[in-house]
Formats: C-alpha cells, structure tokens, sequence
C-alpha cells in the first residue's frame, strides 16, 4: 500500500488529510514540522510528501533543502500545501506543485496519485 507523509503543524488539518488519505486506500504517516519529517523518512520512505510550508521548529522551506541535501530521500516527491503562498510562486521556487489550502480533495488525490503512481524514474 502506498505511504504518504503528512508534514503539517495544525492537528486538525493533519487528522483529516489523514482520514481523507486512509479511506482512498493509503497507508499515512504524520509529522508536525520539518524535522520530524526528515527522521521518519529516514526510516521509512513515503511515495509522497503532502507539506505545509508554514511551521514551527523547522517550516516547509527549510524542510526541502534538508531533503534535497539528502541524497536517500532527496527523490521523494513533494506536493506543497500552503494557504499563505500563491501556488504558482512555490511551483517556481520549489519545483514542486502546490495546492492552496483550504485543500480542494479531488485535486489533493489527484497530486497524491501522481507522485505514487510515476513520476518516478525507477
């Protein structure tokens, strides 16, 4: 079953994109910040990262520099979820598409399926 990474602070945002994920047939693993994210991709690599971009400890941006210094994870795709940036500018200085919170579901899936199902080179 494919694993999808929730990074987000919010408990409420991060259960329900949890919820919303299990019930389409995902397996999901959840984080609060950057940080806690890296450690668990360390253990486990996810298909896919679902990140938001405004966090403490260690917020969005910071968290794909790490990920991309990273050489064993540096290729798990990431899908930003942010309702502070304008998705174009995050597609531009992430390389990564990005969908505005409050997240429309149909369009959360359908990056979700993307990056689990291809967009992978191996």
């Amino acid at each position: 079953m494919p694993c999808v990474l929730i990074v987000e602070d919010e408990p409420d945002v991060r259960e329900f994109m949890e919820l919303l994920l299990q019930t389409s047939g995902y397996e999901t693993m959840t984080a609060p910040n950057g940080l806690e994210a890296l450690e668990q991709m360390r253990h486990r690599k996810p298909c896919v990262v679902l990140l938001d971009l405004m966090m403490p400890v260690m917020n969005g941006w910071e968290f794909r520099e790490h990920q991309l210094a990273e050489a064993s994870i540096a290729d798990v795709p990431v899908v930003c979820v942010s309702a502070v940036f304008d998705p174009l500018q995050v597609r531009q200085r992430m390389h990564v598409p990005c969908v505005r919170k409050p997240v429309e579901f149909p369009e959360l899936l359908q990056n979700v399926a993307n990056a689990c199902n291809g967009g992978h080179d191996h």
